[in-house]
């Protein structure tokens, strides 16, 4: 079985995110730093090269393949600043038709830049998202 490419290193939150070029992307993301750490409670830890992460939890597929992850995390993309919101982003579109002017994929939420968004309705969507994800990894017994 493949053994996941992405994984939480040692590196420098803070030097990953002063490393940002362009200034409003890089104040964006210490903002959305200071957000995710203050919703989930955690300590941010860099996961490969480019990904902000908080908390981990494990998972397996019924394939069998199973890994780490982090619960919530952000990486400063070229175009967007994308949001990993695990648990996937269909069972929020209530919080999603407020948050204002986005993208999504299946668990990644795109973001031009925090202005063009609630930040009100994005706490509570990282804060429902990492609740959930919390709930959905507890093993079962």
């Amino acid at each position: 079985m493949a053994e996941a490419k992405t994984k939480p290193t040692g590196a420098s939150v803070q030097k990953f995110l002063a490393g940002v070029s362009d200034p409003s992307r890089r104040e964006d993301c210490q903002a959305l730093l200071r957000l995710m750490r203050r919703v989930t409670g955690y300590q941010p830890r860099m996961w490969g090269p480019s990904m902000v992460g908080f908390g981990s939890y494990r998972y397996k597929y019924a394939s069998g393949r199973e890994g780490d992850w982090f619960l919530t995390g952000f990486s400063p993309r070229k175009t967007d600043l994308t949001l990993y919101i695990t648990p996937g982003l269909l069972r929020y579109r209530g919080l999603l038709q407020r948050l204002g002017k986005h993208k999504t994929g299946k668990s990644c939420l795109y973001l031009k830049r925090l202005a063009d968004v609630d930040l009100g309705v994005l706490t509570e969507l990282v804060a429902t998202a990492h609740r959930d994800i919390q709930e959905m990894s507890r093993p079962r017994t």
